[in-house]
């Protein structure tokens, strides 16, 4: 059975993703691209928080495309008024997320 090296509980039991998730300060834009094109831009990600894993959920979640990397999530088209509700389906907190 795997230890987690930072908390000290089996990997399963494991918290420091939780904990990590309850302390950020996300905000949610949006931006225009190439040939006018919006994206929704969700960034302040901060730690060991997976964001390429978050935007894979987050795309199929919206059935859209887009990209996490260097702590920033890119969807296409405007996604302002679902995300929220989604992050916060995704374990962060509510107050921590600003539009």
């Amino acid at each position: 059975m795997e230890i987690c090296p930072k908390c000290g509980l089996p990997e399963q039991a494991c918290v420091c993703e939780q904990i990590v998730k309850s302390s950020q300060k996300i905000t949610v834009t949006t931006d225009r691209k190439r040939y006018g094109k919006i994206v929704t831009v969700v960034k302040g990600f901060e730690g060991d928080v997976d964001v390429r894993k978050l935007a894979k959920a987050l795309k199929n979640e919206l059935a859209c495309g887009g990209t996490g990397k260097d702590q920033i999530i890119e969807l296409q088209g405007d996604h302002r008024k679902k995300m929220k509700k989604l992050l916060i389906k995704n374990g962060f907190e509510e107050d921590s997320i600003s539009e």
